[in-house]
């Protein structure tokens, strides 16, 4: 009976052997059962490569476990592109073993392809792959995961024209809050408003109850001087987090420079920064490791690339005259600039703005020019041979088009006046009574003399000004004296008198291997006419609005300017002055936005920018 027994388990047991040899030759449908493996590899490769963990997970014969690491690599690695594909099946214990290629594009990255293989096998009328985190890659042990990990590249500077930096890594202080131990949020509310950094403490507060307590909320980013200056109440505060790194800070021109996002790749996020942000950035060192999951500990380095380097962007700055600018601003509680170029060749020396991280009004400010204007203006009047001895009268008022026009605090001039004197004390009457002499489009080509009109290819944003063809009498009158419809940014009018001291235009370049080709005017000042502004701009030092620079050496030559704008009653004023040296190669002008009076406000800025030359 026993041998009876056994002899049925004997052929029981080939039966089964049968049935499985039957299913693995003909399918459970009769299909090629390598195929039939193959493709349910291929199902379970397409929604991994999708970003679909658990529905990776459901091809697995233990879903849970699967679905669990699967969430945790495509987490980590956060692949652009995944292609993963079969490549070829054979016949193992217990069904097939199917060769995978697998090729991920990572960020920073690039491409990551390895083989592992996926153990098939019949599950009922179908297959299923048997779950291993080897499956993953063939070194991924129990307890690990993958990750791509990132270190940060140093940033290539933005340099000085003599090659120092005006922008390289420095130490600064990431500030975060911890919702969950704001304990006393409006103390710590306060203290980051009392940091001066521009935070907006109303939008913080909203970012910080939305988000989640255990989460990290961003709020600023200090430079470490500051942020040793208020260390000591910072961190008595509960709730508020702060790390130390490196990052590219700009040291001087910093509106011009711009600033950066800091990240593993940081990038830029304004001025040069933002405009040259692919040519600055470094590929960060990147690594794809095994590593514990708890723990996060690395385990083995299955791949990686060294970090890239960035091009520096080299401008034509010139570190001494542009700190010369910013101490000439420093202390100013209006928005102002001050803008430096060499007249020989257009060369931009310096940009500062105040206050120094704020926007970059230098370049791109547009503003009527006011006074300053009557540069262009004159140059417009001596083509129709007015000269500097004419005969010119300067009313307190004067009327166009039935719209009154004034000179600054009324003031009016004797008889015997020269055009000498209306443009030395900046008369506005005076020109307005000359708008018969032009034509609506006098100014608009003579201000193409001084390359007004065209887009200028400087290396950075900039404004390049507009002088519209008039309409009207009272908008030719407003044009005269910069008002109305005429705008510049500092920049162009330091250039306006560059091309006065000159006699030609010479188009700004900031960064010179940017620049393929400056613009050129076809328009030229007559020899007659530059003399003519030359002598004009001297006589504004030494007897009329701009004397806060006739003590000064290096035979300064200005026009002051004071522009109108809005509609208040009085109206509220900018405040310019540009000018140049006639004894060595510079032209630089000054602006205060709603700053009052050119020569009053604006001179002293610029003698304090003289000055510090000098020294």
């Amino acid at each position: 009976m026993r041998t009876k027994r056994l002899l049925v388990g004997l052929l029981a047991g080939v039966a089964a052997v049968g049935i499985l040899a039957a299913v693995l030759v003909f399918g459970p449908d009769g299909d090629d059962p390598a195929d039939e493996a193959r493709g349910e590899a291929q199902a379970f490769l397409d929604a991994w490569a999708a970003g679909k963990p658990k529905d990776a997970a459901a091809h697995t014969d233990d879903p849970v476990r699967a679905a669990d690491l699967l969430e945790s690599v495509v987490r980590n690695l956060s692949a652009k592109k995944a292609d993963l594909t079969t490549d070829g099946a054979k016949e193992a214990d217990q069904g097939y073993q199917v060769s995978l290629k697998l090729d991920f594009t990572l960020p920073d990255h690039g491409h990551w392809t390895y083989a592992s293989t996926a153990r098939v096998r019949p599950r009922g009328e179908g297959w299923t792959v048997h779950w291993t985190p080897r499956l993953l890659h063939p070194a991924l042990g129990d307890h690990e995961t993958l990750v791509l990990t990132r270190h940060r590249a140093e940033r290539a500077p933005v340099l000085a024209a003599d090659g120092t930096p005006l922008a390289g890594d420095e130490k600064v202080w990431q500030i975060s809050l911890w919702p969950k131990r704001l304990t006393r949020p409006d103390e710590v509310y306060d203290a980051l408003a009392g940091l001066d950094a521009g935070i907006d403490v109303k939008a913080l507060r909203t970012r910080v109850a939305k988000a989640s307590a255990d989460s990290s909320v961003p709020v600023v980013t200090l430079r470490d001087e500051v942020f040793e200056e208020h260390r000591g109440r910072l961190e008595r505060l509960s709730g508020v987090q702060f790390r130390d790194t490196e990052q590219p800070v700009a040291r001087y021109a910093r509106s011009l420079v711009g600033a950066v996002t800091p990240g593993t790749t940081d990038v830029g996020a304004s001025g040069l920064q933002a405009r040259y942000d692919k040519r600055l950035r470094a590929r960060p060192h990147t690594e794809i490791v095994t590593a514990y999951r708890e723990t996060g500990q690395p385990v083995k380095t299955l791949a990686e690339h060294a970090a890239g380097a960035g091009k520096p962007v080299r401008t034509t700055i010139d570190p001494g005259v542009q700190r010369a600018a910013e101490a000439a601003l420093e202390g100013l509680d209006k928005n102002a600039a001050l803008v430096a170029l060499s007249p020989r060749d257009g060369t931009v020396l310096a940009v500062a703005d105040n206050p120094p991280s704020g926007p970059d009004i230098a370049l791109t400010g547009r503003y009527a020019p006011g006074s300053t204007f009557k540069i262009v203006t004159s140059a417009a009047l001596s083509e129709k041979g007015v000269t500097a001895g004419s005969a010119v009268a300067c009313p307190k008022y004067a009327t166009a088009g039935g719209q009154r026009f004034e000179n600054q605090n009324e003031f009016d001039l004797p008889r015997g006046t020269t055009f000498r004197d209306v443009f030395a004390q900046s008369c506005n009457t005076g020109f307005v009574g000359l708008r018969s002499r032009l034509t609506d489009r006098s100014l608009t080509e003579t201000a193409r003399a001084f390359g007004i009109g065209g887009t200028w290819q400087v290396g950075a944003a900039t404004f390049d000004g507009a002088v519209p063809a008039t309409s009207g009498e009272n908008d030719r009158a407003a044009a005269m004296i910069g008002q109305g419809r005429v705008e510049a940014s500092p920049l162009v009018m330091a250039s306006v008198v560059a091309t006065v001291k000159t006699g030609a235009f010479h188009q700004p370049v900031l960064v010179p291997d940017a620049v393929d080709k400056p613009y050129e005017t076809t328009e030229k000042l007559a020899p007659k006419t530059a003399g003519m502004l030359r002598t004009l701009m001297r006589e504004v030092v030494v007897s009329g609005s701009g004397q806060a620079l006739r003590d000064l050496p290096g035979d300064p030559h200005a026009k002051t300017g004071t522009a109108e704008f809005g509609t208040d009653s009085p109206p509220r004023t900018h405040a310019w002055l540009t000018g140049y040296l006639g004894e060595s190669d510079l032209a630089f002008c000054v602006l205060i936005e709603d700053g009052g009076s050119g020569g009053r406000d604006a001179g002293p800025v610029a003698a304090r920018f003289l000055e510090g030359l000098a020294n």
